[in-house]
């Protein structure tokens, strides 16, 4: 699985006195699938690698609004 966004179905109890959320959704940060730095990644120009917080392109990791179903790209 190497995708940033995870979907799970957790247990909805016949009990729960509120109404469930069938499905829930998670990020994971881009360096999991990474082992080791490989030499010459692909990097921002500095003032924009300040503006994201990090130099390489491949651990760049926006952030998208879960309930915002237009931005981000995510289908909810």
């Amino acid at each position: 699985m190497n995708t940033p966004k995870k979907v799970y179905h957790p247990y909805i109890s016949p009990y729960d006195p509120c109404k469930p959320i069938q499905t829930k959704t998670y990020s994971t940060p881009p360096h999991l699938y990474i082992g080791f730095q490989p030499p010459n990644l692909p990097q921002f120009p500095p003032m924009e690698a300040l503006k994201k917080g990090t130099l390489w392109k491949p651990f760049y990791d926006p952030y998208y609004n879960p309930y915002e179903k237009t931005k981000g790209g995510y289908p909810t």
